[in-house]
């Protein structure tokens, strides 16, 4: 699929098919988010693939319960840590957080490119996804997301955005 389709016709996608994610594809939506630029090369991140009817649930109720989440076939869940730095000369220790969304937005292309829908979740509760995943006290997750694919709707592009001469101004 051509790049700048991938980019216009991503959608937030709320309903899924039970049909798993082939492990080929699974792999290289991981692979792009692995090979992402982070603040000097620290790479402060971890992903974790939920499959588990029980897990998916749990993940669901943390996320607000959001129950669509649990109805895809796996769940993404990019957690990270604190790193001495002082990007910007205000983020600081917190860039894992930048670096983190960089890579997050490298999964969710990759799975539009693979045909997969995502949808990045930003409500849940960190200690309690932290409890069910069993993640050490120094990660913390950032962003989740269902992987599978689209059951309703789909892939279109999406005509409520900002005109470009609304968000970018010349200096």
């Amino acid at each position: 699929m051509e790049f700048y389709e991938v980019l216009r016709t991503r959608r937030s996608i709320r309903s899924y098919k039970a049909d798993p994610v082939p492990e080929d594809a699974l792999r290289r939506v991981l692979e792009a988010a692995r090979i992402a630029p982070s603040g000097s090369n620290r790479q402060p991140w971890r992903f974790y693939v939920v499959k588990t009817p029980e897990k998916k649930r749990r993940m669901a109720q943390a996320c607000g319960g959001q129950t669509w989440i649990d109805q895809a076939p796996a769940v993404i869940v990019a957690a990270g840590w604190k790193v001495p730095t002082n990007r910007g000369g205000y983020i600081g220790e917190m860039s894992f957080v930048m670096d983190l969304s960089i890579t997050f937005t490298h999964l969710i292309l990759a799975a539009r490119a693979e045909g997969l829908g995502t949808c990045w979740i930003g409500a849940f509760q960190n200690t309690e996804v932290k409890k069910i995943l069993g993640l050490p006290d120094d990660e913390n997750v950032v962003a989740v997301t269902p992987l599978g694919y689209p059951d309703k709707g789909g892939f279109t592009e999406n005509t409520s955005r900002k005109p470009l001469e609304e968000i970018v101004k010349e200096v």
